[in-house]
């Protein structure tokens, strides 16, 4: 089985002014915590990104967007397509987060052209999936992941991140059970051998209340390849620990 080397990604979701995005990346570049063996992205809201990839610029810290139009121009009010990401200095792109699908009514099929965008511009498309409190409930996680690695990552992809976040998990305090996350990564390893040309090489990242005190156990889980982090990624003291921890 080939080496995954561990991606911790910060998204800053609709986050801090543009001095404070400035300041949060200045001080990850400035830390000497940053181990040399992980690779570490921070997506800021679009309208920070030429300023954090300037920021960052020469550092081991890469940049990236949170969202992406699936076309690379035209009249798409309000949007931004993979390419002026890629213009301005990112170098990967979130696509098919639980709060896009949500509240923009994104289908799989949407995410998986916002994907092949990205790929398509040089990024690196980390691609969300999660089932919400109701298919856990019900028992439909396994399947609902299969049917959204099926139809949400483009035919043949091999630069391609998964992040997988049960939905009822982001920004609630609340986490699976470290069988619930080992059993989930199984299974999304497993779907990928059907969808990308080699399965073992795709990390796969764990998402959804990350945090200090329970980085080290979630990421000592085999197939989790590192973590999506949302609101412990705003501050370098929280985020910093949980890099360390991968």
């Amino acid at each position: 089985m080939p080496a995954r080397r561990p991606l911790i990604a910060g998204n800053w979701k609709m986050n801090l002014l543009g001095k404070d995005a400035v300041a949060l990346a200045a001080a990850l570049r400035m830390s000497a915590a940053t181990p040399a063996k992980v690779d570490l992205v921070v997506c800021p809201v679009a309208l920070h990104v030429a300023d954090v990839a300037r920021t960052l610029s020469g550092s081991a810290v890469g940049v990236g967007g949170q969202d992406c139009h699936a076309n690379p121009s035209g009249a798409h009010t309000g949007d931004i397509s993979a390419e002026m990401l890629a213009d301005v200095g990112a170098r990967w792109v979130i696509v098919g987060h639980s709060e896009r699908r949500t509240d923009h009514s994104e289908t799989d099929e949407q995410v998986r052209a916002k994907a092949a965008a990205g790929l398509r511009a040089g990024l690196t498309p980390i691609i969300c999936v999660g089932e919400t409190l109701a298919q856990r409930k019900a028992g439909e996680t396994l399947d609902v992941l299969a049917r959204q690695i099926a139809a949400s990552v483009p035919p043949g992809a091999s630069n391609v991140v998964i992040a997988y976040e049960p939905v009822w998990a982001i920004g609630t305090g609340l986490t699976p059970t470290i069988s619930e996350i080992d059993e989930a990564h199984r299974h999304l390893r497993a779907r990928l051998g059907g969808a990308v040309p080699d399965a073992q090489a795709v990390r796969i990242l764990y998402g959804g209340s990350v945090k200090p005190s329970n980085a080290a156990e979630i990421l000592g889980v085999a197939d989790v390849d590192g973590a999506l982090v949302g609101g412990a990624s705003l501050k370098a003291a929280d985020f910093l620990p949980i890099v360390a921890a991968a």
